[in-house]
This record gives structure tokens, sequence and C-alpha cells, in this order.
């Protein structure tokens, strides 16, 4: 099966089994603040497994006899996982959960915070993944593959998560968008809208690395055969000290969070980049989304398409952080710790130390 998401290396495919279960996938949250330890808001730390986070949430709702809009949480987590994440609830409710109890449900800690917890209230994910059957030679590869993560980063692309098991959520809403079916669960709509998004900005990411993986390769006088950017232009781009390239008319933003703007200094903003205050952003087609502009926009107008959303913009690349790789040559595991940023895909770095397709397994 080829692999449809290109990435920056291309040494050959690593061979490993990977299942994501409670006991091999396990995935933390880390809030993007520190709870006060007072107010009117319980913030329970919970940890679960094979559940998803809405599945958790209907259980609470059920004991506690609350809707389960009215407990707060950061994030969404995985099903086929063991997983630590945060939720909240309103304090009256702490003396009926003294008698919760559930076998895939455990309060690891319970305190006070003065408002309770939306979506987005997260700064990232802390991940530890146990890779099997894993030979010595490819325990090496991934060591030197961690390395190269750690000092130049990964590229932000959805996971296969993103399309549904079948993978072709984003086809069934192209078919919305040109009158070919008909939905009118608004929600499913709008998720199968956002699939297309996501699909559309991995195309453009996988053409951005095409691009960056030339001027990796090749020297100014060779691009020139490639590019009709001008001289100049193409010298500046290959002089940037990233791998990524970034490009006239690129819209960035401050990392890990601020405000987008427009690259108009190549040489400037790519030493920004490198030193990891900026990174590009990708388009999530929609009305009210901000575009890139010059060599740019040239590369992202193909992958812009009417989606009735407002749209917006991702980071096109991210540092994973606090990476650790242990190799058990008895068992032939390779067990992974590493942090992300929300949103970003623990699967996308295992497809990149891969150089291969996942295959969906849970």
């Amino acid at each position: 099966m080829k692999l449809d998401r290109l990435y920056p290396l291309s040494h050959a495919p690593i061979d490993f089994h990977f299942k994501q279960t409670p006991a091999d996938f396990v995935v933390t949250e880390i809030p993007l603040y520190g709870f006060t330890g007072e107010g009117e808001h319980l913030i329970l730390k919970v940890r679960k497994k094979a559940l998803t986070t809405w599945q958790m949430l209907e259980i609470l709702s059920n004991h506690l006899g609350i809707r389960i809009r009215d407990i707060g949480y950061a994030g969404l987590k995985d099903k086929d996982a063991m997983t630590i994440q945060y939720i909240s609830i309103h304090k009256k409710y702490e003396e009926a959960l003294k008698h919760f109890s559930h076998d895939q449900i455990k309060i690891l800690e319970i305190t006070y915070h003065n408002n309770k917890l939306r979506i987005g209230h997260l700064k990232g994910n802390r991940f530890f993944i146990r890779l099997k059957k894993v030979n010595p030679t490819d325990a090496k590869k991934i060591d030197s593959l961690l390395q190269w993560i750690a000092k130049n980063g990964s590229p932000n692309y959805f996971g296969y998560q993103r399309f549904g098991r079948d993978g072709n959520n984003y086809e069934l809403a192209r078919e919305i968008i040109e009158g070919k079916r008909k939905m009118r669960d608004r929600k499913k709509r709008d998720f199968l809208m956002s699939a297309y998004q996501s699909h559309l900005f991995n195309l453009w990411l996988s053409k951005r690395i095409e691009i960056s993986r030339l001027f990796d390769g090749l020297q100014p006088k060779e691009l020139k055969q490639v590019f009709v950017w001008g001289e100049e232009t193409i010298k500046q781009i290959h002089k940037t000290p990233h791998f990524f390239k970034l490009l006239p008319g690129d819209v960035a933003s401050h990392y890990p969070h601020g405000k987008l703007f427009t690259v108009d200094d190549l040489l400037e903003d790519g030493k920004r980049f490198e030193a990891r205050q900026i990174s590009p952003t990708g388009l999530l087609s929609g009305t009210k989304a901000k575009h890139a502009t010059g060599i740019a926009w040239e590369i992202e107008k193909g992958f812009v398409e009417e989606v009735p959303a407002q749209g917006s913009r991702r980071y096109a690349w991210i540092w994973p952080e606090e990476i650790e790789g242990l190799y058990k040559s008895e068992v032939a595991h390779y067990e992974l710790h590493f942090t992300l940023p929300k949103g970003s895909y623990a699967t996308v770095l295992l497809e990149m130390l891969a150089n291969r397709p996942l295959k969906i397994e849970g």
C-alpha cells in the first residue's frame, strides 16, 4: 500500500507491529494551566481504558443524574488506549462521586477550580507507545530517526483516525458539496466537512514536503531548472536553515501559539523558524480563513475548495518534546515516550518512523 503522506526522510520502510491497546498505548493530558485548588468546580483527574471520552461522560452523567453537557472536558481521547484526562463537574456532586465505581474508569485525583473546563483548555498530550517485533537493526534506525525528530521536528499531518475506519469520510463530504448526497444531520455533516478540510490540508502539506526535499537535495543552479521563481528567490529559499522551506507569502504563526502573519523576510523568518519561535501554517478551507500570498499562494490555491465552514489555519510543522526511546532486545519491544501539542497525532510520528502506512488495528 502506497504512503500518501510524504515525509522528510527517505529511509527504507521499518517493520514493526503496532496495535492500539490500553497496555501499549497510553495518553496523558497536559492541562493548559494549573488549577487553583478553590472554586465552584471539581476537577477530576480520570483514568479510563477501552472507552471513548463520550462513553465515559455518559457513564458519569448517569451515575450523577446530570446532563453530559454539564460535564466539562478539554479534549477527546482514543478508545483503544489507556488515557488520563481531566474533566470538571460542579462541586455539589462531590458526595455522590464518593460512591462511584467502574471497572474501566478510575478517579485518580480531585481538586477545585474557579471555572468549568472547555474544549481547548489543553497544552498537549504525553504518549507512551510500545512497538513490537522490532529487530536490533531497525531499533538502531529508530534511535537515529528520533534524534532527527528531536532536532528538526515533524510535519503536522492529520492522522488516519481523522478519516474514519474506512478512510473515506472526506469522499462522503465531497459528495455533499457536489450535491450528490444529502445529509440532514448537521453534526455529522460538520464532522464530514472537517474530514474534507483535513484531507486538503494533508495533500497541501505533502506537496510542500516534496518541494522541501527538492531544496534539500539540489543546488540553486539545479533548482532553477525545476522552479520558475527567479534566481534570487530560489537562492534565498535554499539558504533558510530548516528542512521545511518557507516560501514568500506563507502564513506563519508564533509557536506554540500566537497571531498569524505573512512571511515577507525569508532569511529573518527562516532563522525564527529554526529557533522554534514561529511555524508556517496550512489552510483549513473555509469562508473566513486567511490565505497565503505570492509564491506560497501559487502552491496553496491548488488545495483550496469551497467548503461550507468558516475555515482556519493549522501549524504545518511541530516539535515533539521530551522524546525517549528504549529498546528491549529480550522481547523485541521498542518503547517510546514523547509529548505533542494539542491537535497533533502520535500515529503520524509512528508513520514517519516506519515510512509506510500503519495498519489500522485496534
